[in-house]
């Protein structure tokens, strides 16, 4: 089970080691994060960009015996003496990965997150020059990490940078147990209900093709776990040709700041989606309040690129509106054909509503909790609240 590790006042510490290597001077005031509170520093920093717009780049210094506990004592103290001279008092500095990878995090940057990268790049290589061999520098590898990444501005198909993300990664056997559990769900379920909808599913094909021109299914991109993009099934439910910009200028406005507290036309709360859409079919609008149209993602849970339990999986014009923290909700879990915001609201609920109930959910979900929202699900599609 993924899950965000909670904010926590991390504990500094000048370790024994580094004061023992490093000479007097430049082990002063030199403190270095244990990896678990360099994590969970890391997290506070994105919470905090998500906060003020203001970015942040993570510097991670990896070698192959440099930085082994193991390993030559001079040369990693020559190492953390070009850390220090070529960092601020600011700069947050820890271990990534015990032992093995350095971390620092260059808060509160300003200008572009590429170019800082470049600038820190020649700035650490000057100093490491001065102070290792070439063979020693041929054994570290830099790699600079800007956040929020350039893919999350709307450049979608690329996934989010992991290394940014650790804490959504982690090596427990029980939360990989939890994952292989879940995908063993999704794929026995999805299984199950393409056996038992197949007639159902041939009779909603026919009526489509008698009652309207164009294709049974509707595709389209959606962006999924990681900003992965995929192709999303459903059976069409409106004329075909429509364009789409109507609904590109309402989200946009509903994403907006002001817009989750804004009421409709009617006025009653602005939801996610559109009432009275002109563009729907009579079969479609059938088929969108019973939820039948949404039989053909069982496909997309069987191949893996959904769930049967997960976030609604957004648009990709969705996400480029999308606020830095509204994008949190597509990092740790796959999206699902059902989820808490289908069951408990559905279209009722307002966007930002819909974001921290997804945000919950990949902090909490277990399998038991996939188990409990699925058996509500028949009963929030029968009662039909929310549909559209």
């Amino acid at each position: 089970m993924s899950k965000l590790i909670a904010p926590m006042r991390p504990t500094l510490i000048a370790t024994p080691e580094v004061e023992s290597i490093l000479p007097s001077e430049v082990a002063v005031g030199f403190e270095i994060l244990e990896q678990e509170s360099f994590v969970r520093m890391l997290y506070l920093e994105r919470k905090r960009t998500a906060r003020t717009g203001r970015r942040f780049v993570l510097m991670l210094l990896e070698s192959g015996s440099v930085l082994k506990a193991s390993g030559d004592k001079d040369t990693l103290a020559r190492v953390l003496r070009s850390v220090a001279s070529a960092t601020r008092d600011t700069d947050i500095k820890g271990w990534y990965k015990d032992g093995e990878i350095f971390g620092i995090i260059f808060t509160e940057i300003d200008t572009d997150g590429r170019l800082v990268g470049r600038a820190l790049l020649s700035r650490f290589y000057t100093a490491i020059t001065s102070t290792l061999s070439i063979e020693e520098i041929n054994e570290i590898s830099l790699s600079f990490h800007v956040f929020p990444e350039e893919s999350s501005k709307g450049t979608l198909g690329t996934p989010n940078d992991p290394a940014l993300y650790p804490e959504l990664s982690p090596d427990e056997d029980q939360m990989k147990g939890a994952r292989r559990l879940k995908r063993a769900m999704d794929i026995v379920g999805s299984l199950f209900a393409l056996a038992v909808s197949t007639p159902v599913m041939i009779a909603i094909a026919a009526a489509i093709k008698l009652t309207s021109k164009g294709p049974v299914f509707f595709c389209q991109p959606r962006v999924g776990e990681c900003g992965r993009c995929f192709t999303f099934l459903k059976f069409r439910t409106m004329l075909t040709g429509c364009d789409d910009s109507v609904h590109k200028e309402y989200v946009k406005s509903l994403i907006a700041a002001n817009a989750a507290s804004e009421p409709g036309l009617d006025g009653q709360p602005k939801v996610f989606k559109m009432t009275n859409d002109p563009r729907i079919t009579p079969i479609g609008r059938f088929l969108r309040r019973s939820s039948l149209d949404e039989l053909p993602q069982f496909f997309n849970v069987l191949v893996g690129d959904m769930s049967l339990v997960g976030p609604r999986p957004a648009i990709p014009y969705e996400v480029k509106n999308y606020d830095i923290w509204h994008r949190q909700r597509l990092l740790s879990v796959k999206p699902g054909i059902t989820g808490i915001w289908q069951v408990e609201g559905r279209g009722r609920t307002r966007f930002c509503e819909m974001v921290r109930m997804d945000l919950k959910y990949a902090r909490t979900w277990s399998c038991w909790l996939d188990l409990k929202i699925l058996l509500a699900t028949p009963r929030a599609v029968i009662s039909g609240n929310g549909a559209y």
